[in-house]
């Protein structure tokens, strides 16, 4: 399944909610138009299941499934790839345990110098945020335009950004350079479809 080069990247929002829920969400964000699905829960229950079943829908619209920094599950389901945190043993690691046909992702914050490193070690895409206040990270460092606009000029891989991103937001982060926007609340607390439909705007 190959990495799409823009539009939106959906990071799902299982918490307090059943298996089942979750599920019908991303089926709702699929057919409203994303790109990416990445599988990220912070209190799993039953992650084997759920990835496995996630990964059979995303595939059966063409739509690659990441896991989010868990590199034995990505395996065991054989999902598509992995998006993990900046560290060159881990991504070499990754690398390794997943074949040269994963998609690897890198959360690079607000660097470029981690981007360029991440790219060399053979990262798929690189990650860079959060760009605005955001409930799903609400600790996370702020990352800044202006590295956007200098990635674009410094890297071949494609850039997402993520971090409060919303319809109103959104075009000021494809125009600094960002290839894909990633949300997670912003499609998954509420109306999956119709949050998810508000987006589509800013890739057209």
């Amino acid at each position: 399944m190959s990495f799409s080069a823009s539009g939106l990247y959906a990071i799902t929002r299982p918490e307090n909610k059943t298996a089942e829920q979750v599920l019908a969400d991303v089926e709702e964000v699929i057919k409203a138009g994303v790109s990416v699905l990445q599988y990220r829960d912070k209190q799993p229950v039953d992650a084997v299941y759920l990835a496995g079943a996630l990964k059979e829908l995303c595939h059966a619209h063409n739509i690659p499934l990441i896991i989010n920094d868990d590199l034995q599950l990505a395996k065991y389901i054989a999902a598509d790839g992995v998006h993990i945190g900046q560290n060159d043993s881990q991504m070499t690691y990754a690398r390794e345990i997943l074949g040269n046909k994963a998609i690897i992702g890198v959360s690079c914050y607000d660097s470029v110098d981690l981007a360029l490193e991440a790219q060399q070690l053979s990262a798929d895409y690189v990650a860079f945020g959060r760009f605005f206040p955001s409930s799903s990270k609400p600790l996370a460092a702020p990352a800044h335009i202006a590295t956007l606009q200098l990635a674009k000029k410094s890297l071949k891989v494609p850039v997402v950004a993520i971090g409060g991103i919303l319809p109103d937001n959104g075009a000021a982060l494809l125009n600094a350079g960002a290839d894909m926007l990633a949300v997670i609340g912003g499609i998954f607390t509420e109306a999956p479809y119709q949050s998810t439909q508000a987006y589509q705007v800013l890739f057209k």
